[in-house]
């Protein structure tokens, strides 16, 4: 089974991210997106990279926070994500280990 991957130019990213370039282009330059492309007119961005904006721009909005701020809440919500996804797979591993 294949993967889809969607690749989505500015004009487009824009449009289904429901954000102006200009914030685009300050997401990226703080480091929050990283499209393929080395200019706007050439950046390319993924499905992935959509979700990410539309978290980044909310977290901005409602916690109206700075994007240094956005940055590290997104870090930190991967962060806990990941923790979590690791702390359900060792409750199941030794759920195994009790059973034994």
């Amino acid at each position: 089974m294949s993967t889809l991957i969607v690749q989505l130019d500015m004009e487009e990213f824009c449009e289904v991210a429901d954000l102006s370039a200009a914030y685009v282009i300050e997401i990226v330059e703080h480091g929050i997106l990283e499209p393929q492309g080395t200019a706007p007119q050439d950046w390319r961005f993924n499905d992935v990279e959509l979700s990410l904006a539309k978290r980044a721009a909310k977290l901005r909005r409602d916690l109206d926070l700075e994007w240094e701020g956005v940055a590290l809440a997104l870090d930190l919500l991967d962060e806990v994500r990941q923790l979590r996804a690791e702390n359900q797979m060792l409750k199941q591993r030794l759920g195994r280990l009790l059973l034994d």
